[in-house]
């Protein structure tokens, strides 16, 4: 037994910020998985869902606002300090662009969702979900190449993300002639596609916590 695992085995089990994690990754992905409906949804349907995510996005807000609560008092924590802090201010950032995405949206009257849109809104979907599961593998801390094997890939979601937003402007630019739309269109692409650079932020985050403790 590494010197690593018997302190890991001594200190206390974490009942503080696991919770708190887990309850981020699950809204996480509620947020994501709504956005995803709210763009394969007819347009006088997608103001219910945009008013899901604004209230998703507020909720991990407030989860971030407890984690750094329990920084405050708790002199124990399952790992380095400024890791809790990094890991859920990534996981707020990834919410704070969907519903950025979600807000141009609603602001901007995008009526026609393009196949980018939803292409885009569905990798974060799958990236999100990869995250949830990359928590728990954190919680068990026992498996670092399943931690390492996800956090690969969402790596590879965002290199995709990258590749369907790159054509998505490219296209706008090609074949659209109103300058509104123009702008429209690479405002909400920009914003999921940002989500999804946030998304591997958190993975970063996730495989360097691994490291620290194989």
């Amino acid at each position: 037994m590494t010197l690593n695992n018997i302190f890991q085995f001594l200190v206390p089990k974490d009942k503080k910020f696991f919770p708190l994690f887990e309850q981020a990754a699950s809204n996480l992905v509620l947020l994501a998985e709504t956005l995803h409906e709210a763009v394969n949804a007819p347009k006088v349907e997608r103001e219910e869902y945009f008013k899901k995510v604004e209230e998703l996005e507020a909720t991990l807000e407030e989860i971030t606002h407890k984690t750094h609560l329990e920084l405050s008092r708790n002199f124990i924590t399952p790992f380095d300090r400024e890791d809790i802090y990094a890991l859920v201010k990534a996981m707020d950032n990834v919410a704070d662009f969907m519903h950025g995405a979600a807000s141009r949206m609603r602001l901007y009257q995008v009526d026609k969702i393009t196949k980018s849109i939803r292409k885009l809104t569905e990798i974060n979907v799958e990236a999100c979900q990869l995250i949830q599961v990359g928590i728990k593998e954190l919680k068990d801390m026992k498996d670092h190449k399943a931690i390492k094997d996800t956090c690969k890939k969402i790596n590879k979601l965002e290199s995709k993300a990258d590749s369907v937003f790159d054509k998505a402007v490219a296209d706008i630019f090609e074949n659209e002639t109103d300058v509104k739309n123009i702008i429209k269109y690479k405002e909400v692409l920009s914003a999921l596609e940002s989500a999804s650079d946030k998304c591997k932020s958190v993975s970063n985050v996730m495989e360097q916590i691994s490291v620290k403790h194989s």
